[in-house]
């Protein structure tokens, strides 16, 4: 007899065990992992430079890990900052996971360091499905991107613990419509909170940084409704069999269950794929 198995969640699974492993490695340091995920050109790596500057300046220890599939080029970057930096090749691979950033992490770390900023590949797709120990999730998107990226993205910015805007200075010149952009947030995470940013003017790096130093102090972060209701999801339904657990940070795995939340959420007929 022929078993058909799942290697997608068996990924998930084995990536879930790295991730509770390395949130125990970084909570044993004193260390709070701050998870970046945005599209390409979003102004992200702009922003890290000045929020590794200010942590240091104020005297907050920080580091980052920034990962790409080719080229140096963001760490050299981020390195102008004085923050200790590490880059991650990823090859080829459109995500970061748990055990690549242990094992970059494991004899680099330096030790005091309060934040670790990881800025993950730029793609707002696979990323969001695998959790990599971080205490803090923030989904970024520039008034470049147009208003309808949380909706066009919905597991992004649905799993955010906070949404970022980028870019600001230049809104009014590209049109951005804000409102628009904030409906779309709040119908896949209502109750998210969303921060406005620019690099070159400075614009809410202070606030940025403040509410990651609040998240490392213990305040509560958001619990995005759909890690809820794939939770009470998973509660009702304990007595099927496969995958599905939810992680240790409360973010739900990217199967069909979470897509039936997430249609919930945005008021749609949740949809599923064929068997196979």
């Amino acid at each position: 007899m022929c078993r058909t198995v799942d290697l997608h969640q068996a990924v998930l699974a084995r990536n879930d065990e790295n991730a509770l492993a390395l949130r125990g490695y970084l909570s044993d340091r004193g260390t709070v992992a701050v998870n970046l995920l945005s599209s390409p050109g979003s102004g992200k790596t702009a922003l890290l430079e000045q929020l590794l500057a200010r942590a240091t300046a104020g005297g907050t220890p920080a580091a980052a890990v920034t990962a790409d599939l080719a080229t140096e080029n963001d760490a050299t970057r981020l390195a102008r900052s004085g923050a200790p930096v590490q880059q991650i090749l990823t090859d080829g691979l459109c995500h970061l996971e748990a055990g690549m950033l242990r094992r970059r992490l494991e004899g680099w770390l330096p030790e005091g360091t309060r934040l670790l900023f990881v800025e993950n590949v730029g793609n707002l797709v696979c990323p969001a499905s695998y959790d990599l120990g971080e205490t803090l999730r923030v989904a970024l998107a520039s008034v470049t991107e147009g208003e309808d990226k949380p909706v066009k993205y919905p597991t992004a910015f649905g799993l955010a613990q906070l949404v970022v805007i980028t870019k600001t200075d230049i809104a009014d010149a590209v049109d951005f419509d804000r409102a628009a952009f904030l409906r779309g947030v709040h119908q896949v995470n209502p109750g998210v909170p969303v921060l406005e940013t620019s690099a070159r003017t400075g614009q809410g790096v202070d606030e940025l940084l403040a509410h990651v130093l609040r998240c490392a102090a213990g305040t509560e972060t958001h619990v995005p409704v759909l890690a809820r209701q794939h939770e009470r999801y998973l509660h009702s339904h304990s007595h099927e069999d496969g995958p599905g657990h939810p992680r240790p940070d409360g973010h739900p795995h990217p199967d069909g269950r979470e897509r039936e939340a997430g249609a919930a959420v945005q008021g749609l007929a949740p949809t599923r794929e064929p068997e196979r």
